[in-house]
């Protein structure tokens, strides 16, 4: 396959990759499965798979996915409970929420998902679910932080410590926090946007973007994580590559961002595959990232104009598409789907932001 059949392409009406990923990891009542974790569900599965339901067009699942999440981690109200982000089945037996900390990203990517979902397919109520959702993550989970300015927490506790705060630059989509600052304008989105770029260019110290660091009052950033955390590049932080890949040629941040990430763009000049784990050091402490993993870095590589290097993770996504499944993998991961869903989309035309986070749907086009 050339380079222009694999970057120039045209989406179809039905997205066969998302029917694929609902018929494996969606239940009939509305929740997302992750086998890997003991068919555990989270508020980050959620929340991606409500903004892939968005831009399919597919508000039958938009809706079971909404009303599970409410009714289930949300206390019945999202409009004025975070999501707690883990759910499954407790050493007793029973099925409920495991731990009600929320993941701040998953509240983000939610609260946007409902804005742009009531923008277009024109139904209040999930615009003001989107905009009170929006007004909580806002009172709950972002923080004023002495030399830094508004920034997201990555719950609403335990990431908080004395003086310290411990910060997670893949939780941070400029695109998103953007958009929320278009629907709601009051809020401290732009402003914690326009602190992106110093966030993750801390995160960088030697091109790769690390899952987390820290940031002392008086002090500026650290390399501490918090507990059962390791400063490296890894799981986390390769969406921190993907966010930045997607951001439209003139949007705010854009070039900062694609220039502090360039250690993973040079390492991709001397290596096929991208590794799984960097240390801080800038070190390969485990190779062979996932095919996951390099479609995240599409959309990135793209955007630095290395198509070559692009073409070849492209490549590998294709190649480890698996026809009996209509996953990739041939035991597909729940993580990488997720990935590999927000990469192809992108790819194929089937979503873009615009300079103001506003999302454009190829569905809305035909």
């Amino acid at each position: 396959m050339t380079a222009i059949s694999l970057f120039q392409l045209e989406a179809s009406v039905h997205w066969t990759l998302w029917t694929s990923y609902a018929g494996r990891f969606l239940s009939r009542d509305g929740r997302i499965v992750d086998p890997s974790t003991k068919n555990q569900t989270t508020s980050e599965g959620q929340a991606y798979a409500m903004f892939f339901a968005l831009v399919a067009n597919d508000r039958t699942r938009f809706d079971q996915l909404l009303d599970w999440t409410r009714n289930n981690l949300a206390e019945g109200d999202l409009t004025r409970h975070l999501p707690a982000w883990q759910w499954g089945e407790s050493p007793s037996g029973s099925w409920s929420v495991l731990d009600d900390n929320s993941a701040s990203d998953a509240d983000l990517w939610m609260a946007y998902t409902l804005l742009e979902a009531g923008r277009h397919w024109k139904e209040p109520r999930f615009t003001v679910a989107g905009e009170r959702l929006a007004g909580v993550i806002a009172k709950t989970e972002v923080d004023e932080i002495p030399g830094l300015g508004p920034m997201l927490l990555p719950g609403f506790r335990d990431f908080k410590v004395g003086s310290t705060v411990f910060l997670n630059p893949s939780y941070v989509p400029v695109q998103v926090l953007l958009g929320l600052a278009a629907h709601c304008p009051e809020g401290p989105w732009r402003a914690i946007a326009a602190n992106v770029p110093r966030l993750v260019n801390a995160s960088a110290p030697r091109g790769f973007a690390l899952d987390w660091l820290s940031y002392r009052a008086g002090k500026g950033f650290g390399f501490d994580a918090p507990s059962g955390k390791k400063p490296v590049a890894s799981y986390d932080a390769i969406r921190v590559y993907l966010w930045a890949g997607m951001l439209p040629d003139n949007s705010i941040a854009r070039g900062n961002l694609l220039e502090s990430l360039q250690g993973m763009s040079r390492l991709l000049s001397r290596h096929k595959i991208p590794p799984a784990v960097v240390d801080l050091n800038g070190t390969i402490a485990i190779a062979q990232g996932s095919p996951g993993f390099s479609a995240a870095l599409v959309p990135f590589l793209i955007a630095r104009g290395e198509r070559e290097r692009a073409d070849r993770q492209r490549r590998r996504v294709s190649e480890a598409w698996n026809r009996a499944t209509g996953l990739h993998g041939a035991s597909p991961n729940y993580y990488d789907q997720n990935l590999i869903l927000f990469s192809e989309g992108w790819l194929e035309n089937r979503y873009r932001f615009d300079p103001n986070g506003r999302l454009n749907l190829s569905w809305r086009q035909k």
